[in-house]
């Protein structure tokens, strides 16, 4: 009962969150739109420094570790993005194009980053949900309720910068309930393997802090 409690706190928490994210982007804030963009940045902003990073501290026993792993994280994801655009414009032809379509592909290596490090965020997020679940079912209910209040703010902004990205909010929904998804991943591995994972849960939450707050830096305040 325990697994299956945990497999649906997660599949909530990870998936249904992006679908009412979904709902409350496309329906409740559409008159916003023009502003939906600066919303994202404050939400991956926040979800990084003051959700994702102090989480890491707190069940980490290497803290002194973790910025080198932030910053390490950022370098990495810097260099990902000059590699992608270098790759798609370094051809004499496309570096007399614009700046706008420079800027576009920006946006899509951007959005590729960001996809890896919700995946990331959610794998993690499953682990603690399973944890929670493992030592009091009443626990991991609010477990999952707690974390479904973070990521529907959280999965609003994804959805709005891969949108700009994919130009289809149909495709960013599936991109990003498909990264939802590994929240359940993480629930179900940290159920069978919560010791050997443990140790590791916070390296995957601040390399995800580190693709959030990259884009966000990087991307979007820019824009």
């Amino acid at each position: 009962m325990t697994f299956f409690f945990i497999i649906v706190g997660t599949l909530i928490a990870g998936v249904g969150s992006v679908f009412i994210a979904n709902f409350i982007a496309w329906k409740i804030m559409a008159r916003f739109s023009d502003y939906l963009l600066s919303f994202a940045a404050g939400t991956l902003l926040s979800t990084a420094c003051l959700n994702l990073i102090p989480e890491s501290f707190e069940i980490s026993s290497f803290n002194s570790e973790l910025m080198s792993w932030l910053l390490a994280g950022i370098i990495f994801f810097f260099l990902l993005d000059k590699i992608q655009l270098y790759h798609h414009g370094h051809e004499p032809s496309d570096f007399s194009k614009s700046n706008g379509q420079n800027s576009s592909l920006v946006k899509k290596s951007s959005a590729s980053i960001l996809l890896f490090g919700d995946a990331l965020h959610c794998f993690g997020d499953g682990m603690l949900i399973a944890s929670a679940f493992i030592a009091n079912w009443k626990l991991g209910v609010l477990s999952t309720l707690a974390v479904l209040a973070h990521e529907i703010p959280h999965h609003i902004g994804d959805l709005v910068v891969i949108s700009k990205s994919l130009s289809s909010r149909q495709d960013a929904l599936k991109k990003v309930a498909a990264a939802g998804f590994f929240a359940v991943l993480g629930g179900g591995l940290g159920f069978i393997f919560l010791d050997i994972f443990r140790e590791s849960l916070p390296y995957f939450l601040i390399l995800a802090s580190s693709s959030f707050i990259y884009v966000s830096l990087a991307d979007l305040i820019p824009q």
